[in-house]
């Protein structure tokens, strides 16, 4: 069908939804395997294309920029010219463009083809998003399709680099991209036959400035944010984000005077929507801990890449397993005292880590780590949930596209301070050295603890396992310091959770019904709220009440 209507749409869970629900776990494995596997194949592959140092930072993000500057257009896009459509010429470009990923030549062939995956990753998600609240319009099945799918790829990131690792033992590192053609080519062949087409008949063409200043928006920011993290405060990385901050507020403005925006800000009038989405933020924040999860047990530990992610699976199983059994959850408590208490073990599982102060910690590590996936199970299986239901049918592609923009936001945000505080616990731990220790080599070792790694070349002994050990021991209180913070952060998110979601009903007795009419609709773009009675039940409007 070439366009589905809310009160049209039958109320999703037939056997042809639930394989569609499948075919659409194909696409999500791809992006988590994406995300996952670079760090782990970089060595190799720089060292097979002789890529410098700037060479290698492209490589690893250029992807991740053209994905998060791309997802509003994406999520626009596909509500214009067909979810479904949008979704496997999203799919197809990321199959075709991984063959000469993997035959790279040269460091700039590679980055190219890293930009369009990017650029086809940000058309896959809103996609995959809109067309499960078309298959899933009832909120109880609702909820369960998005932890369905929220598992997929919480999965596909924990098997990525072990699948990597596995094939670099055997084959060669463009192997690893060639992952991609087989499950682009079953998504190709089953995507029409199951999955359902929706598009918005009365929205009108892109508006080119607004792409352009949603790009200059996104962009800058994520660069930025990801320079302050890498190299510290620094001019260029410092205007960047300026000037990225600059095209954000200069885009809602001409947002909100467009009769059909690229992105409707309004929607984040919507309480549940606009708090969800602050939420997903507030995810990406905390994974910035990953960083040094995974720098003390590479470095600290002495442990592998491949060993460090067969290590963190359990970890990974337990935000899967919680992301399962939360939507059952929701037929009895509220999903705002759902997410606040999961953020309150999330917080837990971080205050495990605080004692972290040396070497030889991993049972702790594991401990703090899988009670914190635990609790993050329920904020990642319901604010999903919770935007797209939010959100008029008409405009989930849009509301997909601005959560999970912000959650990368929220990501480069929390790699960036938490980067900067973890460094500072470790510089301050690393003032005084031992003595003997050149003026270049301590210089090394108070940047980073691969530098001090590096400068225990030519050494005494002696001196460089203490220089180690000093540096282990500041990289631990660096990981302590940053679990600390993480702790109150996903504390005070817990009573933002409680309050700004206190209204949203149980999906007890909701199992064949439409979201809870709001107090007041979210008008077309371009028109007046309408004074009057609350919408009706059929009528595709916000899962609670507006600001």
């Amino acid at each position: 069908m070439e366009a589905t209507t809310a009160s049209a749409a039958p109320a999703g869970g037939t056997r042809r939804d639930l394989l569609g629900l499948a075919v659409l776990g194909l696409p999500t494995l791809l992006i988590a395997l994406d995300n996952s596997v670079l760090y782990l194949v970089l060595p190799r592959l720089s060292e097979d294309l002789r890529a410098g140092a700037t060479e290698q930072l492209w490589i690893a993000d250029m992807s991740v920029f053209m994905m998060a500057g791309l997802l509003v257009t994406a999520g626009a896009l596909g509500d214009r010219i067909g979810r479904r459509r949008l979704l496997l010429l999203g799919s197809a470009c990321l199959g075709a463009v991984s063959v000469p990923a993997a035959y790279a030549v040269d460091p700039a062939m590679l980055i190219a083809c890293r930009a369009l995956v990017g650029a086809a990753s940000a058309a896959l998600v809103p996609s995959i998003m809109g067309l499960i609240r078309i298959m899933f319009p009832d909120a109880r099945r609702h909820a369960r399709a998005i932890a369905l799918w929220m598992g997929c790829y919480v999965g596909g990131t924990a098997l990525g680099p072990v699948v990597a690792g596995t094939l670099l033992d055997a084959f060669w590192w463009g192997s690893v991209f060639l992952l991609n053609v087989p499950v682009t080519l079953v998504l190709l062949l089953l995507g029409p036959k199951l999955l359902p087409e929706y598009r918005d008949p009365s929205a009108g063409r892109l508006h080119l400035p607004s792409v352009l200043l949603s790009l200059g928006a996104v962009l800058p920011v994520t660069y930025g944010l990801k320079e302050l993290a890498r190299d510290g405060a620094g001019t260029v990385p410092v205007l960047a984000v300026a000037a990225g901050a600059a095209s954000g507020a200069l885009f809602v403005r001409l947002q909100r005077s467009l009769a059909d925006p690229l992105l409707d800000v309004r929607l984040l009038r919507i309480r549940a929507l606009g708090s969800a989405v602050s939420l997903t933020a507030v995810a990406g924040v905390l994974s910035g801990i990953q960083l040094f999860v995974s720098l003390y047990l590479q470095t600290v530990e002495a442990m592998s890449p491949l060993r460090t992610a067969v290590w963190l699976l359990p970890s990974t199983l337990a935000t899967v397993l919680a992301v399962q059994a939360t939507p059952p959850l929701t037929r009895w408590i509220r999903p705002g005292l759902v997410i606040a208490g999961g953020l309150v073990v999330v917080a837990a599982g971080y205050l495990i880590l605080v004692p972290i102060h040396d070497a030889g910690q991993r049972p702790l590590l594991m401990t703090g780590l899988v009670v914190s996936s635990l609790g993050i199970g329920p904020l990642s299986a319901l604010c999903a949930h919770l935007v797209l239901r939010s959100a008029p049918p008409d405009r989930a592609g849009s509301a997909a596209s601005l959560n999970e923009t912000c959650g990368q936001l929220g990501m480069a945000m929390g790699i960036a301070v938490l980067g900067v505080l973890g460094n500072a616990v470790y510089q301050g731990r690393m003032a005084v050295l031992p003595a003997g220790i050149p003026a270049d080599a301590a210089a090394a070792a108070r940047d980073s603890v691969v530098g001090a790694a590096t400068a225990t070349a030519g050494l005494p002994r002696p001196v460089a396992d203490r220089l180690v050990a000093q540096a282990d021991a500041a990289l631990a209180h660096g990981l302590a310091g940053v679990a600390a913070a993480c702790g109150a952060i996903a504390a005070a998110a817990a009573l933002v959770a409680a309050v700004a979601l206190r209204h949203v009903p149980t999906t007890a007795g909701t199992a064949d019904a439409p979201v809870p009419p709001a107090d007041e609709p979210v008008p077309p773009a371009g028109e007046p709220a309408a004074a009057g009675p609350p919408a009706t039940d059929r009528t595709p409007t916000a899962e609670g009440n507006l600001h």
